[in-house]
């Protein structure tokens, strides 16, 4: 295992160039029959290894596996050291990132994986999320802070999303209240935070951001195939893109400019200047969305006055983008 992360962590930092076998033995003390038997097991795995004779090992450019050292490449590029963990296959990534941060996981942790079989949603929703097609992760935020004093964590994480997509593919995202993602009218991304506090106190032990990207998923199950889209990225790996949103959520979650972090959630948001639907208090209602407070909640003209609205579903004009 240790050899094999080694040469992805070499072809990776090589992508499309060639490196000789023996090159790369010199390079891990290890004999060339060694290396030759890795590169076989990383072919295996979905790894898109040429090799020709005098030529040497060629991670192909069109390779995009999911992997720690691939997301730890791109993290050390932003000048980071985040811990990176990887799943090929996980129930939740927010579940797995709690049990770690409850034994003593640092701040800014990582845990991804390329499938999950039990994603979850807000509001108790499932979120779909198969294998090779997507980004599933969780971040661990230690913000040693009073739980009061996290509720911008979900605004920055919409906007951290928001800013790496269009840092890195030029589309241009916007964020479906309170904090879905969408592009060109369709779902592509769901955050769910997740806090665990202590109640004597009232500090946030830990903050888990869940982040569930669509980057090349092309099914989608009939109950959700109406809403839910892809970001179809071209040249961009999943490795560069978890990185990128793991380190902007980290860096925005520790900025103290609520302000700056608020006007770029406004700036990006699909519902300021809609009519919408919602629900309160059991009562649906219509209204027209004025404008997002700086707590992050919505201020709605309705017929019987203003509304804020701090949690819940909306539908938007008559097409419902409620979260699946």
């Amino acid at each position: 295992m240790a050899l094999k992360n080694d040469i992805v962590t070499a072809l990776e930092s090589n992508r499309g160039k060639a490196i000789s076998g023996q090159e790369l033995a010199d390079m891990l003390g290890v004999s060339r029959a060694a290396v030759w038997k890795a590169v076989k097991a990383l072919q295996n795995e979905g790894y898109s290894i040429t090799a020709g004779t005098n030529k040497g090992y060629i991670l192909e450019d069109k390779t995009d596996v999911l992997s720690q050292q691939g997301i730890k490449m791109f993290i050390e590029k932003k000048n980071m050291n985040n811990p990176v963990i990887v799943y090929k296959t996980i129930d939740s990534t927010n579940s797995e990132a709690k049990k770690l941060a409850m034994s003593g996981a640092e701040h800014g942790t990582i845990v991804a994986a390329n499938e999950q079989t039990n994603g979850r949603g807000r509001r108790g929703n499932s979120f779909y999320s198969p294998a090779q097609t997507g980004i599933y992760m969780s971040v661990i935020l230690k913000p040693q802070k009073a739980l009061a004093d996290c509720l911008m964590t979900t605004v920055a994480a919409a906007v951290a999303v928001t800013d790496s997509i269009e840092a890195l593919t030029g589309k241009n995202p916007q964020i479906k209240w309170v904090n879905d993602i969408f592009l060109d009218g369709r779902k592509i991304c769901g955050i769910l935070t997740e806090a665990i506090s202590d109640f004597e106190s009232g500090m946030a032990e830990a903050i888990i951001v869940g982040v569930g990207v669509n980057v090349s998923t092309a099914d989608f199950p009939e109950e959700i195939a109406e809403v839910a889209g892809s970001l179809s990225p071209e040249n961009l790996t999943r490795n560069q893109l978890a990185a990128e949103i793991a380190a902007r959520i980290v860096e925005y979650s520790e900025s103290t400019d609520n302000s700056a972090i608020m006007a770029k959630y406004r700036e990006k948001s699909m519902v300021i200047g809609r009519n919408i639907t919602f629900t309160k208090n059991g009562i649906q209602q219509s209204g027209y969305v004025k404008d997002i407070n700086d707590m992050g909640n919505l201020v709605v003209e309705t017929a019987k006055g203003t509304e804020i609205l701090a949690s819940g579903e909306i539908t938007i004009g008559s097409k419902n983008l409620c979260q699946k």
